[in-house]
């Protein structure tokens, strides 16, 4: 599962997203229709992943990653707190990380 649900008396009480697809969309520059497009999905089904409404399957996963040209690691947020944070250059109208700075 992709989110974290936490169940009291069969109520959800708390979701917690892991995935950071509203992220990497504003990065790359690319839409939710644009994505939904090329990932052979509806724009509906792209707002609802992004909106913690639904989940997406593993393949669909593998495809937002090849589209946005990133690693499939780069969709989910850190499930540990990192004191690090990535370094990126625009090149050729996409962003390529180049490292990492270490905030104290």
């Amino acid at each position: 599962m992709f989110n974290l649900c936490i169940f009291t008396m069969n109520y959800k009480i708390k979701i917690m997203s892991v995935l950071r697809l509203k992220d990497l969309l504003k990065e790359k520059e690319v839409t939710g229709k644009e994505l939904a497009a090329t990932v052979g999905v509806t724009e509906n089904a792209i707002s609802m992943i992004i909106n913690n409404k639904r989940q997406p399957r593993f393949e669909l996963l593998l495809q937002i990653a090849e589209t946005l040209n990133v690693d499939i690691r780069d969709l989910f947020k850190p499930s540990k707190d990192t004191k690090n944070e990535t370094i990126y250059v625009n090149r050729e109208g996409g962003f390529i990380p180049v490292g990492s700075l270490k905030i104290t």
